[in-house]
This record gives C-alpha cells, sequence and structure tokens, in this order.
C-alpha cells in the first residue's frame, strides 16, 4: 500500500482504480482560492485541490512564483490562474474573490495560508516585527474570509473555509510572541466563524500542519529532517511518527478532505496533521475548579492555590523528544556492557 493510499484509507477516500498516486473526490465543478500558495504548503495544497478537480486561485507576492505554481498545475491538467498581492489589505481579499468569480464563476473554497516570519524574544520584538506577522496571519485571514463568506453566503450553496493554525499557536515557542499570538487568534475566529456561517452551509475549519517547509528549515531540531526531504529522501519514523513531522503532501491531503463534501459535517475543528499522525486538538477548557464563599481573595490564594492546582498547572511549548541514538552507538553501548 502506497503513502497516498494509506492516507486515503484514514480518511475515508477513495483512490482511483487506474492510479496509485491520486485521489479522487468531489471537487469537480468546485472554485478555490489558496492564499501564499506559490511555494511549500500552500502550492501542495493548491495541486491537490486542482488534482481532485476544483479550479484554483493561486496567490503570492512574487510573480514569476505565482506563475510557475500556475503552470504546475496546468500542466498536470488542473485548472488556475494568479493573483499576485499581499494577503492583508482588504482590496487584497477583494481582488481574489473578484478573481475567482471572473475566472472561474464561483467562489466553494478558501484556504488562507499566506504567512511570514519575524522572529526574536520579546525584549528585541519590534513594533515592525510584531505588526508585520499579525497584519498577514491573522488580519490577512480576517479579510479573506470576510469577503469569502459574503460571496458564499450569496450564493447560497454552503462553502468551506481552512485556516492553517500552527502548533506554536497552541502552544506557545520561544521567541515567537507575534506567531503565536496571531496563530492562535486564527483559531479562536474559527470556532467563532462556525457558529456564525452554520446556517449558511458553510464549514470553518483550522489545519495545524507539522511539515518540512522554508519555515521549519530554520529550526534546528527539525533541520536534518527537513535536509533529508530536500534531497528526496524518506524521513525516518522518528520524524513521521514520533514528532508527526512530514512533507507539505502529508498535510494536503487533510486540507483537501475538509474541502470536500465528505466533510460537510466537520466544523470548528482544529485538525493536526504530519508525517504519519493525524491529531484532533481540543478547545481549551477548564481542567481544575473550587469555590470559595464570597469570592477569592489575596489571602486565599496565597493559602490554598498551590494545594488546589499545582498539580493540574498546564505546560507551556512543544514538547521534544529525544531522538533514537544511531545504530552505530547504539553498537558500541553493547559492547561496553
Amino acid at each position: 500500500m502506497t503513502d497516498v493510499e494509506g492516507d486515503a484509507d484514514r480518511l475515508g477516500l477513495d483512490v482511483a482504480e487506474d492510479t496509485h498516486e491520486e485521489i479522487r473526490m468531489s471537487l469537480t465543478g468546485k472554485v478555490a482560492i489558496v492564499t501564499g500558495s506559490g511555494r511549500g504548503l500552500g502550492l501542495a495544497y493548491a495541486q491537490q485541490l486542482a488534482a481532485g478537480g476544483a479550479s484554483v486561485v493561486v496567490n503570492d507576492v512574487d510573480q514569476q512564483v505565482a506563475d510557475d505554481a500556475v503552470a504546475s498545475i496546468t500542466a498536470a491538467g488542473g485548472k488556475a490562474t494568479a493573483l499576485v498581492a499581499p494577503v492583508g489589505p482588504t482590496e487584497t481579499a477583494r481582488a481574489l474573490v473578484a478573481a475567482a468569480v471572473e475566472s472561474f464563476g464561483r467562489l466553494d473554497i478558501l484556504v488562507t495560508n499566506a504567512g511570514v516570519l519575524r522572529d526574536t524574544v520579546l525584549w528585541k520584538m519590534s513594533d515592525d516585527d510584531f505588526d508585520t506577522v499579525v497584519n498577514v496571519h491573522l488580519r490577512g485571514t480576517f479579510t479573506c474570509v470576510r469577503e469569502a463568506a459574503v460571496r458564499m453566503r450569496e450564493q447560497g450553496e454552503g462553502g468551506r473555509i481552512i485556516c492553517i493554525g500552527s502548533p506554536t499557536g497552541q502552544r506557545g515557542n520561544f521567541g515567537q510572541t507575534n506567531y503565536a499570538a496571531a496563530k492562535a487568534g486564527i483559531v479562536g475566529m474559527v470556532r467563532t466563524w462556525a457558529m456564525e456561517l452554520a446556517r449558511a452551509n458553510i464549514t470553518a475549519n483550522a489545519v495545524i500542519p507539522v511539515a518540512a517547509t522554508a519555515m521549519t528549515e530554520t529550526v534546528p531540531f527539525f533541520k536534518q529532517f527537513v535536509d533529508a526531504a530536500a534531497r528526496g529522501e524518506q524521513m525516518p519514523p522518528f520524524a513521521r511518527r514520533v514528532l508527526g513531522f512530514g512533507t507539505p503532501q502529508d498535510v494536503a491531503g487533510v486540507v483537501a478532505f475538509l474541502a470536500s463534501d465528505a466533510a460537510a459535517g466537520i466544523s470548528g475543528q482544529a485538525i493536526g496533521v504530519g508525517g504519519d499522525r493525524l491529531a484532533l486538538w481540543s478547545h481549551p477548557q477548564e481542567v481544575a475548579t473550587a469555590f470559595q464563599d464570597g469570592g477569592w481573595g489575596y489571602e486565599q490564594l496565597s493559602e490554598d492555590f498551590d494545594s488546589l492546582f499545582g498539580q493540574v498547572l498546564q505546560s507551556v511549548g512543544q514538547p521534544m523528544p529525544e531522538p533514537p541514538a544511531p545504530a552505530a552507538d547504539k553498537a558500541e553501548k553493547v559492547e561496553q556492557r
């Protein structure tokens, strides 16, 4: 069984009998916008949606990159057009929706993927560092979803909103105040949109990917796996299963599934995916409660807080397991015993 077939089995999708490399879905006739889709994860999403039959509006800030992305889709028999503009301003969101309608007649799917990084610790982060990341990720998601929702509600046939989050937004990460705030905000908006858009049969979900991209190649812990993927090598089980870390193509199947009719009953969810792992993130919820007649003052808190909540204080950051020792090291340790 191929990796693609395995993904299809896990997600309940059908694999075409005439090919082992393509997942067929009910996306024919659908029209999608994928922001930040010139390369990396966004390109994988756009290519997968097009392979499933959707017409795609590709978005990037680089004309050549956008044109190359469109060419890759059309060369494979898909339909695509490009709109080059930075995500964030309302004008870009309106232009993207207009491009979908003018080129393909409608809009059914929006994937908000565009993003940038300006990593540095809190005390060194400038206003521009913060504003740039929040503008692209958070405001860009808001403006694009707002315009898409207006169009989808006018059409009256439902729709799919898929917003890309991050483990950093779920757990935090050193040096990423701006990125963590934006990605956490995206998931919060998704939960709200799931309620607001339900009557219009528009679903809203977040995908939390972990994959080898330009953003993760700068993380030392992932470098060896990113380098392996760049060389076309298969990532080891430790990366794909223990870390849940894989390629952009590993994530694309989940995005296409959420865009399809098969996911009509799924909304307001944060779905993690990477390598061989598929996960459902919980919503924040109370893990312990306590009551005090008259409320809680300083004295009561200083006396009781540790006994009440000390054992259930929540951790922060992504726990990174120790990678397995190389085979040579294991053999040497056995001999030493």
